[in-house]
């Protein structure tokens, strides 16, 4: 039985030792290189990570008519201005016009960023957590002006509505919640709600009465965004805010023209505040978009950093090795032979450095969940990162490698 000694097929056709030893005398280069992919890696996975994270949340539907529906408020200044009676009679001229489905007064707008929230519980008793939930004010009109459907129980009647006054405290004896909100309360049928009693102020009893399918509260970045309530009161203050829904296409005209007609019904107050609901999306976002915008960035002169990082090693590695060249194009080599020698060397390179970036990476997202309360990273992020890193090198390197093959032998060697 004889045994072999000979080199194994890639380290004598791919030069696999000659590489190494290359790399071994530039290894400052080399690993600047390394560190340079890994840097990169880890924040361009790490971003995309977080901008995929806000792009879902930004797509999150909010349960109302978004692209029909606007806001607009009222606020009373002269002696004589009723509140209460201001109110009823703006909500039904709003109703009465064409192209309006359907009007409510609310005290907050879903996406806002400004509203009012209360805890809701399952016992009485300030010795047990509360869930926190938004709170919405409206009356019996409020599942048609804003879209939402009813899912469980019954909507409010107009005997179920209570005017509440400013300095109120107590609340009515009755709710509608959402389904999100209900699975939080009761975890294992939320549906089965309907009828129970929950309480606020830790000890006020209230009857869930409907369950809507969903609706979000003012805060986007709120974990519990769609914790919401809806409660069966009528606001008597001097500031009225009136939620209007429209009939495709009758949005801008209608604000325009509810806006004129409360102006002229009552002289005793201003009307402001007028804005569609696309508009109170793009506000409510706005922070998010910036940041993605500024990660896309970041990530693009990273990319484009390192590529030249790469670009400049081997031009660097090809000027200094002309002759080691030029006499391997004498002896044989085909140009296709010097550019696999560069890729490969540069995949080498690049492979140390996504490896270097997978744990940077992994070690960033901890950082990052821990300190933004974030979800961790899903892993296949990790070797999609780790591929498009070998391609950009790849890519980078194919450049100067096409140079140096294209290098003559009698011209490499007379350099020399």
């Amino acid at each position: 039985m004889t045994y072999s000694s000979t080199p194994s097929f890639f380290t004598e056709n791919w030069e696999i030792g000659p590489i190494f030893r290359t790399l071994l005398r530039n290894k400052v280069g080399a690993m600047l290189i390394a560190l340079q992919i890994a840097f990169t890696m880890t924040i361009v996975v790490n971003a995309i990570y977080i901008i995929v994270e806000r792009s879902e949340k930004m797509q999150r539907p909010s349960g109302i008519d978004e692209a029909n529906s606007f806001f607009i408020s009222s606020v009373g200044f002269s002696h004589d201005y009723n509140g209460l009676v201001s109110t009823q009679e703006d909500l039904n001229l709003i109703r009465s016009l064409n192209g309006v489905v359907d009007a409510i007064q609310i005290n907050a707008v879903p996406l806002s960023g400004s509203g009012w929230s209360m805890g809701l519980k399952t016992k009485p008793g300030a010795e047990f957590d509360g869930t926190g939930t938004a709170v919405y004010m409206v009356d019996e009109h409020a599942l048609n002006a804003l879209d939402v459907a009813l899912v469980a129980g019954e909507n409010f009647s107009a005997t179920d509505i209570q005017v509440r006054a400013s300095s109120q405290t107590h609340w009515p004896d009755k709710i509608i919640i959402t389904l999100a909100m209900a699975n939080r309360l009761f975890p294992n049928n939320g549906l089965a709600a309907v009828g129970k009693t929950v309480y606020i102020n830790d000890i006020e009893p209230i009857i869930i009465t409907g369950i809507i399918d969903k609706l979000q509260a003012p805060w986007v970045g709120w974990d519990n965004v769609e914790n919401v309530m809806l409660t069966p009161e009528i606001r008597d203050a001097k500031s009225s805010g009136y939620f209007i829904r429209s009939e495709p296409g009758e949005r801008d005209r209608l604000m325009t023209q509810v806006e004129s007609a409360l102006a002229k019904s009552n002289p005793g107050r201003i009307v402001k505040d007028l804005r569609s609901i696309d508009e109170t999306r793009l506000r409510a976002y706005r922070d998010n978009s910036a940041m993605i915008s500024i990660l896309i960035t970041v990530m693009v002169i990273l990319v484009i950093v390192t590529g030249l990082g790469i670009v400049g090693l081997v031009s660097f590695s090809v000027n200094q090795r002309k002759r080691q060249i030029g006499t391997r194009r004498a002896l044989g080599a085909s140009q296709q032979a010097i550019v696999r020698y560069f890729m490969l060397e540069n995949l080498l390179i690049s492979t140390a450095g996504v490896l270097l970036g997978a744990l940077l990476t992994v070690g960033l997202n901890i950082v990052l969940v821990d300190a933004f309360s974030l979800t961790p990273i899903a892993w296949y992020y990790i070797p999609l990162g780790m591929l498009a890193l070998w391609l950009v090198g790849q890519l980078a390197v194919y450049g100067p490698a096409k140079k140096a093959a294209s290098i003559p032998p009698a011209l490499a060697t007379r350099s020399a």
